[in-house]
């Protein structure tokens, strides 16, 4: 296909009309180039480099970065140097390929590292078969949902980050206007970002605390703001659009500014434990930000699942559907004919997927009964059922999460899943350091099958934008996956006999630490916040009464508030410069223009931000420490306020 200047057709990013179809960038009818020998190769490439990279940033630095962006980024230079006919199939399977790093680093990393924290012994095997294993059975749980989310719910889920990888794709492959808006909107986003990361010239984040009065209501009342200036998170509102950003935002108001509040006031002069793990700090001395990681976030959590949960039997009938597939192929007779299937609508065959997941619980079985994670077959047995239960019910809430709100809150689900985990095992009698061992693995399969999921709903809503096979994508991410695993995991293995993960001068693996101090108390007779976990499953009830989507209000309550408040400001250019004129094709040329900036937004700053972290580990210290400190927020809202009248601006410009 030669290169020509196309865009994504109008209604690609709108509820369609009844009757009205959407037809992608490649026809349906038509055969494109997607798994050839040079996408595999770089595909798998571009598996090692992020796994390596992401793994050794994210715990050698504390920096976890995103791979998906960077990886469409490469993948259009090389294939357009090289001059590639049927390039934008191509790069398709080698983001599709690539992106298996990111999913199986934060699967590996949240809680992997944390067995050594504890002082357990582990194996390289053991480690490989948690993330391989975990990755497989996300993408084999997703599948079944795929024509759901990117098709049924086509334009009601805004994909914030399959919009801006489509777009670098899409642009890359076209030239055009669209890929100067989108390479120029990026480097002004990279650029802002990188200077804030790598010099401090101002402050990533402004908080009512900047000013004298603000610091005396944080101190005594506990109320504080936070607003994170950065590019990228500017541009991720935008795509999420106001409605979403908007109930978001309500879930961090309740928590910063009532729940938070209310805490101090009626319990300030108390400590509360309520997971036994030896707190004496009472809630009064304690700041805003470590009340909401020890107590509010959690409320969060409960919501986070409760409204997964709901989602789910909402999507009973989804669920029923992809059941009744499977039955119907088993049921089908040999050589029975079957109605023809479009090749962008195209999965693997259900009877595949089903065989799939019953042999990877059989394979998760036998690894926990005789790979050393537990003592006996029944505690084996225990161990599968929570893996199958949990992967599956959050599958859905992963997959909603990234379609909202662009984040994947795998960490909150992960700490849920190894607390339910703690419980049962020690009920079923397995506990002290075998215990640990045997939650944090279990913990480790759960969350790199969510993280999974959340990873490849993103990639097929690119290949379903652009009309890719959905099969080969399918295919040739378990490939990914398993190069993504025992990649990580060799370098997990090589840092902590390099570097360790306790001690001096040790990694700072930041989620595996919260991690090994919750699974800790649980294993040795601990607690944990059932009250907390109850108030959001009862907030998430109430929500959904109410007809409010309960799961963007719970990330909300969830996510920092200094994240979730450019998502509002984001939100809210979305909405002005898509309803300044009368003429509503002039209104969606604006707001098609807006998404294009904020996702060279997206893009750039992704890309800097790998720049910025391998800076950091290489001790390139450009940071202006002192004038940060002390002019650095105070400025901060100039520059803030001076990409925002870009963004307005150049979206409204008439080309």
């Amino acid at each position: 296909m030669e290169k020509q200047n196309f865009t994504l057709p109008e209604n690609a990013h709108r509820e369609l009309k009844p009757g009205e179809e959407y037809k992608p960038l490649l026809k349906a009818d038509q055969t494109y180039p997607e798994v050839t020998p040079y996408s595999v190769l770089m595909g798998l490439l571009m598996v090692v480099i992020f796994s390596a990279a992401a793994a050794y940033l994210g715990l050698k630095v504390g920096q976890v970065f995103e791979a998906a962006i960077p990886i469409a980024i490469i993948a259009v230079g090389v294939t357009g140097a090289l001059g590639k006919k049927g390039g934008l199939g191509q790069n398709v399977i080698i983001q599709s390929i690539g992106g298996a790093s990111g999913a199986v680093v934060a699967g590996a990393i949240f809680t992997l590292p944390a067995i050594y924290i504890l002082g357990i012994d582990v194996s390289f095997m053991q480690m490989f078969l948690s993330s391989l294993l975990g990755g497989i059975l996300g993408i084999l749980f997703l599948i079944p949902f795929r024509k759901y989310f990117v098709k049924e719910m086509h334009g009601k889920y805004p994909f914030p980050e399959a919009t801006a990888t489509t777009q670098v794709l899409v642009s890359g492959e076209s030239g055009g206007k669209g890929a100067k808006t989108l390479l120029v909107s990026g480097l002004i986003g990279g650029l802002y970002d990188f200077i804030v990361s790598t010099f401090g010239a101002w402050g990533e984040t402004i908080t009512t605390t900047v000013v004298g009065f603000g610091q005396t209501i944080a101190d005594k009342a506990k109320v504080v703001l936070k607003l994170n200036t950065g590019a990228a998170v500017l541009g991720l509102g935008y795509i999420v659009g106001l409605k979403y950003a908007f109930i978001i935002c309500c879930g961090s108001f309740l928590v910063w500014l009532v729940i938070i509040p209310l805490l101090n006031l009626i319990w300030g002069g108390q400590v509360i434990d309520l997971m036994h793990t030896g707190v004496t700090a009472t809630i009064g001395s304690m700041s805003p930000d470590q009340i909401f990681k020890d107590y509010a976030r959690h409320i969060g959590i409960g919501g986070i699942a409760t409204a997964g949960i709901i989602g789910i039997i909402r999507s009973f009938g989804v669920i029923k559907s992809a059941v009744g597939l499977a039955v119907s192929e088993f049921s089908k007779k040999p050589g029975a004919g079957q109605e023809k299937v479009e090749r962008t609508q195209e999965d693997l065959p259900m009877k595949t997927v089903v065989f799939g997941i019953v042999i990877s619980l059989l394979v998760i079985f036998a690894f926990f009964a005789f790979g050393g994670v537990v003592n006996n077959i029944w505690q084996a047995l225990v161990g599968v059922t929570i893996v199958a239960i949990i992967s599956f019910l959050f599958t859905t809430v992963a997959a909603n999460a990234i379609a909202i709100v662009g984040s994947n809150p795998v960490s909150g689900m992960t700490l849920m899943t190894l607390i339910i985990a703690s419980l049962i095992l020690v009920a079923v009698g397995l506990n002290g350091n075998t215990g640990m061992a045997a939650a944090l693995v279990i913990g480790g399969v759960v969350c790199t099958a969510l993280s999974m999921a959340g990873s490849f709903v993103t990639d097929l809503k690119i290949g379903y934008w652009i009309g890719t096979t959905p099969k080969k994508q399918e295919t040739w991410k378990f490939v990914g996956t398993f190069v993504a695993a025992a990649t990580v995991c060799g370098v997990m293995l090589v840092l902590n006999k390099t570097y360790g993960f306790v001690g001096d001068n040790a990694l700072v693996a930041p989620q595996a630490n919260a991690m090994a101090a919750v699974i800790q108390p649980m294993m040795n007779g601990g607690g944990a916040p059932w009250l907390l976990y109850g108030i959001g499953a009862i907030l998430a009830i109430g929500l959904t009464a109410c007809k409010v989507p309960a799961l963007p209000f719970a990330l909300g309550m969830f996510i920092p508030i200094d994240l979730s408040l450019p998502r509002l400001v984001g939100g809210a250019i979305s909405g002005y410069v898509s309803s300044r004129s009368t003429d509503k094709a002039v209104n969606a040329e604006r707001g098609e223009k807006g998404t294009l900036i904020a996702s060279g937004f997206i893009a750039g700053g992704a890309l800097m931000g790998v720049v910025s972290a391998i800076l950091k580990f290489a001790n390139v210290d450009w940071f202006l420490t002192e004038w940060s400190e002390t002019y650095g927020e105070a400025v901060a809202i100039l520059p803030f306020i001076a990409i925002i009248i870009y963004m307005v601006k150049a979206s409204m410009k008439k080309d």
